[in-house]
């Protein structure tokens, strides 16, 4: 019996110019048409490849599984606050008891009270934190959270990124990610 495996079960890692992810959380990936539409534009190198070939009528190629930029891609120095990042910011914890389940995102100064939807005033916080807080100032509500909010920088959201791991690494992939347990103290 013949097994049939798709091209689409080979994503590609993208590492910048230094041999570094763009990105850990999300992990910079490219599926295999993008990767290899990079390759003929000469824009990357290939560092590594599956035992994977992919061919048209005229050529054959392995699918690449670790490719470097050629030109290094300065990364943002603020980051956009969005849901994702915030959560990422907070480690994907509530800011007010820890806990890591129905998160949501909570104003510590209520917009009914005048508070703005910044990084300096929104934090992780679970449904059942945000509810027991409400539209109150954390003097009313007797909850503070855990860390004063802050406009992290992009090393910060890359640092806390590394602590989450995808499900998947690819073997090929392991000698160019950092997680956790592999970072200096």
């Amino acid at each position: 019996m013949t097994i049939h495996v798709s091209p689409d079960a080979h994503p590609t890692l993208v590492l910048n110019a230094d041999y570094r992810p763009l990105s850990y959380y999300p992990l910079s990936l490219w599926s295999w048409q993008d990767a290899i539409k990079a390759v003929f534009l000469d824009r990357v190198n290939i560092v590594a490849e599956y035992d994977f070939n992919v061919h048209s009528p005229s050529t054959q190629m392995r699918l690449p599984s670790v490719v470097a930029l050629r030109t290094y891609v300065r990364s943002s120095r603020n980051p956009v606050f969005t849901r994702f990042n915030l959560f990422l910011r907070d480690q994907f914890r509530c800011q007010y008891c820890g806990t890591a389940t129905e998160l949501t995102f909570d104003h510590v100064i209520p917009r009914s009270k005048g508070g703005l939807t910044t990084w300096d005033n929104v934090v992780a916080a679970c449904s059942p934190c945000n509810l027991r807080k409400s539209n109150k100032l954390p003097e009313m509500a007797k909850m503070w959270p855990n860390q004063q909010p802050f406009m992290p920088s992009m090393e910060v959201l890359l640092r806390n990124g590394q602590k989450f791991p995808p499900n998947y690494l690819h073997e090929s992939w392991v000698d160019f990610l950092y997680w956790d347990s592999e970072l200096e103290p």
